[in-house]
């Protein structure tokens, strides 16, 4: 993830070379991540990496509440012993992965932990859904955990989610939930300062989020 630097053109004969696989499944792969936002297709012009357009990463942070509230809701009110053993353990290995400084294992900590719920309560399309809009959002994540102080406050939400969830207040669930899911708002701020060359002329700018 951000590898490859915004407007970067990418070549179909490269990437197969590289890949050591034909064109065809390259150009799959490109139409897929097309659909995703992360790359621009220009007929007879080329291909380039997608720039981190704003409106669509409100967007999908739009989509991603609505939903994760609602299944976290749910979930609340019959969490049992045995899901709150699963959360801590899901707390347990991403205390290890932010006091290692293991930003990757962090990420996928984190999904696991979202994953969970929507898997608790016997909803895959739920995630489903979450996954397919949340690659712009991916990217402005993995931009904020390396910030100062990210990697710890994003464990300290996930606490808290977990806490209302073990005392089934589905209430409290779902506002430490939205505060955590919100928490982009702050990170593209910072993220758009610090490094505006990623972010593209189409964003529509932070401004444009919804009140908190």
């Amino acid at each position: 993830m951000l590898e490859l630097a915004p407007n970067e053109a990418l070549s179909e004969k490269e990437l197969s070379l590289k890949l050591g696989i034909s064109r065809t499944p390259v150009r799959e792969a490109l139409i897929k991540l097309a659909d995703e936002g992360l790359v621009d297709i220009f007929p007879q012009r080329g291909t380039y990496v997608s720039p981190i357009r704003v409106a669509e990463v409100l967007e999908a942070q739009f989509i991603r509440e609505a939903l994760e509230i609602a299944v976290v809701r749910r979930v609340a009110q019959d969490a049992d012993a045995a899901f709150a053993a699963r959360l801590d353990e899901q707390l347990r290995l991403q205390k290890q992965a932010a006091d290692a400084r293991n930003l990757d294992d962090f990420i996928a900590l984190d999904d696991q932990f979202h994953h969970a719920f929507s898997d608790i309560a016997s909803l895959p399309r739920s995630w489903k859904v979450i996954q397919s809009v949340k690659s712009q959002l991916d990217r402005v994540r993995y931009l904020s955990l390396p910030q100062p102080g990210h990697i710890e406050q994003l464990y300290m939400q996930h606490s808290d989610i977990a806490a209302a969830m073990q005392a089934n207040d589905s209430d409290l669930a779902a506002r430490h939930m939205k505060t955590h899911l919100r928490e982009v708002f702050r990170s593209i701020d910072k993220l758009v300062k610090q490094h505006p060359s990623l972010f593209g002329e189409k964003a529509g700018g932070p401004a444009n989020r919804p009140a908190r």
